[in-house]
């Protein structure tokens, strides 16, 4: 069973991933709204799915053209997953016209950091909306440079990916990034995962 755990109280965990509508809902019952030409309204699509547990991710990858020696970008996202095993696949769902959607556009070579219990407070740093810059969002964090994708890999993260993008598929407000997988690491392998669940974060217990 998952239990509750502290989370921040101003930014939803998921600013910028297909799961923002989960990370903006904690409510119970969805408010009335008129629905969509076919489906159902945002409000109770919100609600249903905040009711999914998912496993919470930094997706990160360097920016060679934001000043003299680039810049390192991170994304909080819970809308990750696997995608096949050969060859080994993985999929991210990013914010149409958000910062990483732009970047990763450009830029395909990428990362992903599966985050340990005990680093919610990296999520919910990496999900505020509005900053000008992640440059300083990284320098109390331990990471290291990925060897193949140049994107920063957190340490004491349960697991870290490095993926090359294969494939950008457009669907709705987002688009799914489809990257090939190229380097591994489990630097952690005593944690539990940390989830997201209802508009809050949770450990398992």
């Amino acid at each position: 069973m998952a239990s509750e755990a502290a989370t921040p109280t101003a930014s939803p965990a998921v600013a910028e991933t297909a799961a923002e509508a989960v990370a903006e809902t904690a409510s119970a019952r969805p408010a009335a709204s008129i629905p969509h030409p076919e489906g159902v309204s945002s409000e109770e699509f919100r609600a249903a799915m905040s009711r999914f547990t998912a496993g919470v991710t930094l997706v990160t990858a360097h920016d060679p053209d934001s000043g003299a020696r680039g810049e390192a970008v991170g994304m909080t996202a819970t809308a990750f997953m696997s995608v096949s095993l050969d060859p080994p696949l993985v999929l991210v769902s990013v914010r149409n016209g958000s910062r990483m959607d732009d970047l990763l556009a450009e830029q395909p070579l990428w990362a992903v950091s599966l985050l340990a219990e005990s680093q919610r407070q990296i999520a919910g740093r990496f999900a505020m909306k509005g900053r000008l810059s992640d440059r300083l969002l990284f320098e109390d964090i331990p990471h290291t440079r990925g060897a193949v994708s140049g994107a920063p890999l957190i340490g004491g993260a349960l697991a870290v990916v490095e993926c090359r993008t294969e494939q950008r598929v457009e669907a709705g407000d987002h688009t799914l990034v489809i990257g090939r997988v190229l380097e591994v690491g489990l630097p952690n392998a005593d944690d539990g995962p940390l989830t997201y669940f209802r508009g809050r974060y949770r450990h398992l217990g």
